[in-house]
């Protein structure tokens, strides 16, 4: 490496240390206090409170959706939209995600069936999914992989032709809207993530977009153990609901939410501004939001570039950078999957090559430009 490569890591060593994908965005403390007297003073802090109903009052309003269920995190969430929704048998899905989209099945003992992804988008391919139906295929259950929308068209269409429900896991999607408004309106439901390394976060949470005031009640008794009333269980439900504590940080984020996305933009165009040009490096675009949430930065490492991208996370990783290979390895390649026969590598090829060559570099509303600028160097060699 030139003294100047040197002198870049040295930099970045002195400048930051630890410096990760994804930080929480934490709104001032002062500002929570009276969040948190109110709390006390209500004497309330879980079962529906009043923060709760407020929260999901005012997401309604800010992503342009007609009803919401919270709850205390998004596996919950999504092992009870397949039972809201009584899916049973097989349901086609992606092996490129978080493992949590695929644990949801197991827990409702339906068997995963894995399609191949788009080179592209690195969202199910929609020609992938028509072929992996059988007579057992009961839904499917894409991603929006980071927050980018898959193609909703060619998969609703599928699905009617087939009599599939749909359930999106839109755990990276808060915020996105396509061309005819919020991309979490497309299925028959999808699911948040209000994790704390989400673009929006409750510290844990997450939440169900659904289409009508029946189904959230449906889904509203499941997160309460199946309680219909105060003496009658209905269904063999989970504990899924969200405390107030959690709903009041909510509520406090939606205040700084639009700075942070703008924030957010502004490093992402950093980022593809300082590596347009460097060789074997490919910045993963949007395939179709009309506004992103830009919850991400993936880019893929070709074999064209001078190093492996193991080398390369090393590289960064020396200096105090830490991105992730994520998702690496795919889904598929864990042990309580590899047996399926939808989990060969010879049906998932574009899924494997994707996995093998991402790397999500930092971004985050408080990451400053002098890191980005210092990252890219070290990508391109400098």
């Amino acid at each position: 490496m030139s003294n100047a490569a040197t002198q870049s890591k040295l930099r970045v060593v002195k400048m930051k240390r630890n410096i990760f994908v994804t930080k929480p965005t934490l709104p001032p403390l002062e500002e929570f206090i009276p969040y948190l007297e109110q709390i006390w003073e209500n004497k309330i802090l879980t079962n529906g409170g009043p923060f709760h109903q407020q929260l999901e009052d005012e997401l309604c309003r800010y992503l342009g959706v007609e009803h919401i269920c919270l709850f205390t995190n998004g596996t919950i969430a999504l092992v009870t939209a397949l039972q809201a929704l009584r899916v049973t048998g097989e349901v086609i899905t992606t092996p490129y995600s978080f493992v949590a989209t695929s644990h949801s099945l197991l827990w409702n003992g339906i068997k995963p069936i894995f399609a191949d992804i788009c080179a592209n988008t690195l969202n199910l391919d929609p020609a992938k999914i028509e072929a992996a139906i059988t007579p057992q295929t009961t839904a499917i259950m894409p991603v929006h992989c980071y927050g980018h929308p898959c193609d909703v068209d060619a998969i609703q269409k599928i699905a009617d032709n087939y009599n599939l429900k749909v359930i999106y896991d839109a755990a990276h999607a808060f915020g996105v809207q396509d061309e005819d408004g919020s991309v979490l309106r497309h299925g028959d439901l999808s699911v948040l993530s209000f994790h704390a390394t989400k673009v929006f976060n409750t510290f844990e949470g997450g939440a169900i977009i659904c289409p009508d005031a029946k189904t959230k009640l449906r889904i509203d008794q499941l997160k309460n153990f199946g309680h219909v009333g105060e003496v009658n269980v209905a269904a063999p439900g989970i504990n899924g609901k969200m405390s107030e504590f959690n709903a009041a940080l909510g509520l406090l984020q939606l205040k700084h939410l639009d700075e942070a996305f703008s924030r957010r933009e502004r490093i992402d165009a950093a980022y593809r501004e300082r590596l347009q040009g460097v060789r074997g490096i490919h910045c993963l675009q949007g395939s179709g939001e009309k506004i992103a949430n830009y919850a991400y930065f993936p880019i893929l490492v070709k074999a064209d570039y001078p190093i492996s991208r193991d080398e390369l996370n090393q590289r960064l990783k020396d200096t105090g950078i830490n991105p992730r290979r994520y998702f690496y390895p795919p889904i598929s390649e864990f042990p309580m999957y590899r047996g399926l026969a939808s989990s060969h590598r010879e049906n998932l090829p574009i899924a494997f090559e994707a996995s093998r060559q991402v790397l999500c570099l930092p971004l985050y509303p408080d990451l400053e430009i002098e890191v980005v600028d210092e990252v890219c160097r070290l990508i391109a060699g400098q």
